[in-house]
């Protein structure tokens, strides 16, 4: 295991880096890694090259897969004993940056500075579908993904830290405010990498193709292995504690949680026409849109999703579906368990996984979880805005005390993440190819694909996942205590509504959506 052990603080990229801050060591374990040894030889790094200006030099991650890792890194030991080893950081008023050193297979205390990963700028951003590559970089992994046609693509995984506050006010900005422009200005994002072909030997060795966010929510310091097991790349995040004031942390005795672990992988699509709103595809910067002979594109981005296992805990939770059924405005929605549109809930601990067809004349679809308490009156609304291309998680309140110790509800800001569904055609074609959805392709038509949500929530914490390619991380501090694992299963009313609004103007004759299929899973715990 390699490690930074930061000797001088504070360090921040906003102050002055001084030389010998941050160092590397290594530390070695006998016993497949409960205890771990510090080595003597340690720090086998004291810091940055020598003469290099830094924001900052830390967190080390070892690989040795990539694919399209320049030559100068794979001669740099002979008989291909070399690993890689990345240093996440910038360079003082240049760009945010990972330093890259080829690593001796044979000796991890050899490590051989080769050149920096990428040179986007600072403060790169692309447009709105891939956030702002900050000043800074930390925690960054290097990963490459292959599709099930042996297609591979080079990411790089990385926080960023110095984000400027958003330029891309939407229609969403209107309903609310956002609560990313009250937090750190930082995010988890993700940019996929292809060889330079500059001869300068101070070029990156990489360049930028395209990029997105990783997680848009309360979710930073991502960090990822390779699973022998699986055979994935399986990340785990850390999801932080920013909305709570602090009276009601200290309250709660602790701060941040670690993430379910999200297996990564490259999703590719073929026969894609467009997208729902979104004129031109090379507009989303967070998708390859590679044209093809059929007057469409095959689509790559990055996918994630949660690891199968976790399935697991659903072995004593109680199943409950819905199929079939039209949806109806938010507005119709009972406070009881009549409603054709409702599953009820038990406990804080579900799980729920939905597809929904949604139609052109939709304005927005999702699903709300009313508020465990007496009530019902606050909710959790999760939807997806098809005008705007915007998934969106509005939150309940949180109940706090002000100084007369009087109860006092504080509002907590929308989490949004860009989002969009793409059509695809079903045109017949020679290549064999499936269509986006893996399906056979056999008549001509054009195919939206279907909006899938799945949802997991444990007392404070909520993970969304939408498609396979947009994630969100967030806390939802339900208006009783934070201990409570079951409420009272009075018939009220807790638990998940599905719903579909109308555009403005549209026939209510057609129906805005059609929940194809939704399980929840009430009840979740460790087998």
């Amino acid at each position: 295991m390699s490690y930074s052990i930061d000797v001088n603080l504070p360090i921040h990229y906003t102050l002055p880096y001084v030389d010998g801050s941050e160092t590397l060591s290594i530390a070695v374990s006998d016993d497949g890694g409960t205890t771990w040894k510090r080595q003597p030889c340690n720090p086998i790094l004291a810091g940055p090259i020598q003469g290099t200006k830094v924001t900052g030099w830390r967190d080390p991650f070892l690989t040795s897969s990539w694919n399209s890792a320049p030559e100068s890194l794979r001669r740099a030991y002979t008989d291909d004993d070399v690993i890689y080893g990345l240093i996440s950081g910038g360079l003082v008023n240049h760009t945010p940056t990972v330093f890259v050193y080829a690593v001796k297979k044979t000796d991890l205390t050899d490590w051989k500075y080769v050149g920096i990963l990428a040179d986007p700028g600072l403060n790169f951003r692309p447009s709105r579908w891939s956030g702002d590559f900050g000043k800074n970089w930390e925690v960054a992994n290097l990963v490459t993904l292959t599709d099930d046609e042996g297609t591979s693509r080079d990411f790089v995984i990385m926080g960023t830290e110095g984000c400027l506050p958003r330029d891309d006010k939407s229609v969403q900005d209107h309903k609310g405010s956002i609560a990313r422009d009250g937090r750190i200005q930082r995010s988890q994002l993700w940019m996929c990498l292809e060889s330079n072909e500059s001869t300068s030997s101070s070029s990156a060795l990489m360049k930028y193709s395209y990029a997105g966010i990783f997680d848009n929510g309360l979710y930073y310091a991502a960090n990822s292995f390779w699973d022998p097991v699986s055979q994935q790349q399986i990340v785990y995040g850390w999801i932080t504690e920013e909305d709570l004031p602090d009276p009601i942390r200290d309250r709660q005795g602790w701060s941040g949680l670690i993430s379910l672990p999200r297996v990564l992988k490259l999703n590719t699509m073929h026969g894609v026409k467009r997208a729902r709103a979104t004129n031109d595809l090379r507009d989303i910067t967070s998708i390859e849109a590679t044209p093809d002979l059929h007057g469409t594109c095959t689509v790559r981005t990055l996918g994630v999703r949660p690891d199968r296992r976790l399935e697991k805990l659903r072995a004593k939770a109680s199943k409950r579906t819905l199929s079939d059924t039209i949806l109806g405005p938010m507005g119709t929605l009972g406070c009881g368990r009549m409603t054709s549109n409702f599953l009820p809930l038990s406990t804080l601990q579900w799980e729920v996984d939905i597809e929904i067809a949604v139609g052109n004349n939709c304005s927005q679809v999702g699903f709300v979880v009313s508020d465990p308490g007496l009530d019902h009156i606050d909710k959790t609304v999760l939807f997806w805005d098809p005008v705007s291309e915007t998934f969106v998680i509005e939150r309940p309140p949180i109940l706090s005390k002000n100084s007369s110790n009087d109860d006092i509800k504080l509002g907590q800001g929308r989490e949004v993440s860009p989002h969009t569904l793409f059509t695809y055609t079903t045109e017949p074609r020679e290549d064999n190819k499936n269509n986006i959805l893996g399906h056979a392709i056999e008549k001509s038509t054009e195919v939206e694909e279907t909006l899938h949500i799945r949802a997991i929530f444990d007392v404070s914490v909520l993970e969304v996942f939408v498609n396979e390619r947009t994630a969100l991380s967030t806390r939802i501090y339900h208006a009783y205590s934070a201990q409570q694992e079951r409420v009272d299963a009075d018939g009220q009313g807790f638990g998940l509504y599905f719903f579909a609004d109308h555009m403005s103007g549209e026939s209510i004759e057609d129906p805005p959506a059609r929940l194809l299929r939704a399980t929840v899973w009430d009840g979740l715990s460790l087998p």
